[in-house]
Order: structure tokens, then C-alpha cells, then sequence
């Protein structure tokens, strides 16, 4: 008896030793339904895909999980314990997942093809949202179930805290834009449910592609919010229409950056010099800090990792050399942003009169409504709006 559970107690512990260890694949494959290359198939792996081996070598096959749970059989000669540049990659030409290196994405892919697509926790869809998605994002597959009603794994990992999944049926080749416009004109104009999802589609793709293609893009999308009569769908169209006029016209780097060369913050009616205080003087204007912390700067971007809080203020302070960088701004009736003596940033700028002004100068994303980025030399102010208000300036120092 003690033999019997001493060989159990030696199992359980080679098991456990054996699912510890990552295994991947050396080629394409596929994931068959049972130990035969002849037999019919579940799904697609690219190259480089993590499995999960559920069983020993059996006849130069191996049963394995692929990361959408899906289980099958692979043979044996792909699976390794770790990839090498030297692998003799055997190409499926069949294999739908898309390979690196086109500009969209590095490693194994298929872009998004619907608006607003919910990426979730688990396969399953009362599940938890981890994200939403947008038509022509490009998202990492490396493996492909054969159905479209199946799900994938949207971000090639085993975790349970990074894994995200989808339809298959939601993913595929990057749409085409001129593609999608045509699609969408040929609609008869009463068809206002088709015309308003293909009009979400080219407006999230054209965020995805070049700045020109959102002035088409809004263009059609606005015929169908007109028809709506949504105020709320409206007023938020016409200020997107307006950024991605700007956007259209963007200036250049070095247009931009001689534009916040000279730029400083009137901070209690006190200018800083650039963006920096003497840790005395801030003190002396603010007083004493309502919170002080210590946070982690592993890029050493900051003039310290101790930080000062003040209900309208946020910055780095090195006590020890008396100097102080800011690095966020409430906006109230104390605070401004001062470019140039014609361009101020207050309390009264709406973010309509900000976009009309400075949109040549912005950097925005239809996935941060209401955000918006100017560039400095080697970081950028991020500029927040709330409630078509001025809310917050903070400074974002590259790594």
C-alpha cells in the first residue's frame, strides 16, 4: 500500500513538474482532431504559438491545449521547449493568421472588423469586458479555430489576468477603406441600421489609417447622425469632425515643438520658469503639501521619486537640491497655460474654442474622447477636458 501511494505521490509530481514547462511551436501547424496529418482539423497555429501539452509523446504525437482551450493533436517534431532562428519553418499557405512585419503589427495577427468590439475575460459572453476594440486595430492570434463561431484568444497568452477573447467570426484581413465607402454609398438612404454600422466601421477605421481618410469618413457618418436627430450624437460628432480637421492639416514636429518652446504655467499668479520651481518657492506659494509619496521611476525620467500633492498641483521634488518640476495641473481660476501672449490656456477654454484654435497642434484618439496631446521636445503635455471644460494639464516625459 505504501508502495502504491508512493508511485502516485512520484506521478503527481512529474505531472506538475511537466505542466510547469512552456512548450511552443517551431512551424505552422494545425490542431488536429485526432494522431493522423489525414484526419480533419480544428484550427490554425502560426509559428511561434504557446500550447499546453496534456500528455507524453504518443507516436510522434503530443495531445495539447491551444490558449483558447481548445484541445487537440499536434505532431511531435513542432513542439520545443524553446524557438531558435535556426528552425526550419514548414509554411502553411492555407493558414489565415497573418505573419509580422506589415507596419501594423510585429508578431503573428488579424485586425478587427466590426465597431466597438468587446474583448473578454474568459470564452464566454456574459464574461468581464477587458477592453473594447476598434475596426482595423490590429490584435496578436496565434491560433485560429476553423469555425467562425468559436472563440479566440485576442492576446496569444495563458494568463488569467492578460488573456482577452473574441468570435472569430469579429476578426480577419484588415478592412479596406475604399472598400467600406463603397459599401456604404451603395446603401439606399432609408437604411439608416446598415448605414449607421457601416458609418461606425469607416469612421474607427479611418482613425486606424491616415489622417486624410477622416474627413470622408465623418463626412458619411454625420449624414446618418443628422438622420438620428440624436443632440448628444451630434454635438459629439461635430467635435470629432473639427479634430480630424484639424488633423488633416496637422503641423509638423518641428513646428510643433518651436510652438511649446517658451511655454510656462501662471500658477497662483506666479510664472514658473519652464515647468520647474524651487522647492522653497513652492512651498512659499502653495504652502505645505497635502500628500507626499514616494513612486517608482524606473526610467529615471523625474527629478525625483518624491512627489508633493496639492488639491490643484502635482509635482516632483528634490529637496536636497531645492528644485521642483511639475508634472500635473489642475485648471481653476489660479492656473493657466501659457504658450505665447496670444495663446493661454485658462479656466474659460471650452474644448471647442481649444480644438478650433490649436487642432493643427493636437494629437488625439477616437479611444481617449476628450484627451488630447501637444508635443514638447522629449515629452508632451496630455490635456484633459471635462464637461466641455479645461480639467487637467499634465506633463508625460518619455522613458
Amino acid at each position: 500500500m505504501k508502495k502504491y501511494c508512493f508511485l502516485i505521490a512520484l506521478l503527481f509530481c512529474s505531472v506538475l513538474l511537466h505542466s510547469q514547462d512552456r512548450y511552443f511551436l517551431n512551424s505552422d501547424t494545425r490542431l488536429y482532431t485526432s494522431k493522423n496529418i489525414s484526419a480533419d482539423f480544428l484550427g490554425y497555429f502560426r509559428y511561434g504559438a504557446e500550447v499546453q501539452v496534456l500528455s507524453e509523446n504518443e507516436n510522434s504525437w503530443y495531445k495539447v491545449k491551444a490558449d483558447n482551450f481548445t484541445e487537440g493533436y499536434v505532431p511531435e517534431k513542432f513542439i520545443a521547449k524553446r524557438l531558435n532562428a535556426k528552425d526550419i519553418q514548414t509554411k502553411d499557405s492555407e493558414n489565415p493568421i497573418l505573419e509580422g512585419g506589415d507596419n501594423y503589427y510585429g508578431g503573428n495577427h488579424l485586425f478587427v472588423l466590426v465597431a466597438g468590439l468587446k474583448a473578454r475575460a474568459l470564452p464566454d459572453k456574459n464574461s468581464k469586458i477587458r477592453e473594447i476594440l476598434y475596426t482595423g486595430d490590429p490584435v496578436p492570434v496565434n491560433y485560429l479555430p476553423k469555425n467562425q463561431d468559436e472563440w479566440v484568444n485576442i492576446n496569444g497568452s495563458f494568463s488569467d489576468e492578460y488573456a482577452q477573447f473574441t468570435l472569430r467570426k469579429f476578426i480577419g484581413k484588415r478592412p479596406d477603406f475604399n472598400a467600406l465607402v463603397k459599401e456604404f454609398d451603395k446603401l439606399d438612404i432609408n437604411a439608416i441600421a446598415d448605414r449607421k454600422t457601416i458609418g461606425e466601421r469607416l469612421v474607427e477605421l479611418a482613425w486606424n489609417s491616415e489622417n486624410t481618410t477622416l474627413a470622408p469618413a465623418y463626412q458619411r457618418y454625420y449624414e446618418v447622425v443628422k438622420q438620428l436627430n440624436d443632440p448628444k450624437l451630434l454635438a459629439d460628432t461635430e467635435l470629432n469632425m473639427a479634430i480630424a480637421k484639424g488633423l488633416a492639416k496637422h503641423k509638423k514636429p518641428e513646428e510643433v515643438t518651436a510652438f511649446t518652446k517658451k511655454v510656462e504655467f501662471i500658477l497662483k499668479g506666479v510664472k514658473t520658469k519652464s515647468l520647474f520651481f524651487s522647492q522653497k518657492d513652492l512651498v512659499k506659494i502653495f504652502g505645505k503639501p497635502s500628500k507626499k509619496a514616494t513612486v517608482g521611476d524606473e526610467c529615471g525620467i523625474y527629478l525625483s521619486d518624491s512627489f508633493y500633492y496639492y488639491p490643484d498641483l502635482e509635482a516632483s521634488v528634490d529637496e536636497t537640491k531645492n528644485q521642483a518640476e511639475i508634472t500635473k495641473v489642475f485648471i481653476n481660476e489660479n492656473n493657466q497655460l501659457v504658450f505665447n501672449t496670444n495663446s493661454v490656456l485658462d479656466h474659460t477654454t471650452s474644448e471647442k474654442v481649444f480644438i478650433e484654435k490649436y487642432g493643427t497642434y493636437i494629437g488625439a484618439s477616437i479611444k481617449s474622447p476628450h484627451t488630447y496631446s501637444i508635443q514638447l521636445e522629449d515629452s508632451e503635455f496630455r490635456i484633459d477636458f471635462k464637461d466641455g471644460k479645461l480639467f487637467t494639464i499634465e506633463i508625460i516625459i518619455y522613458c
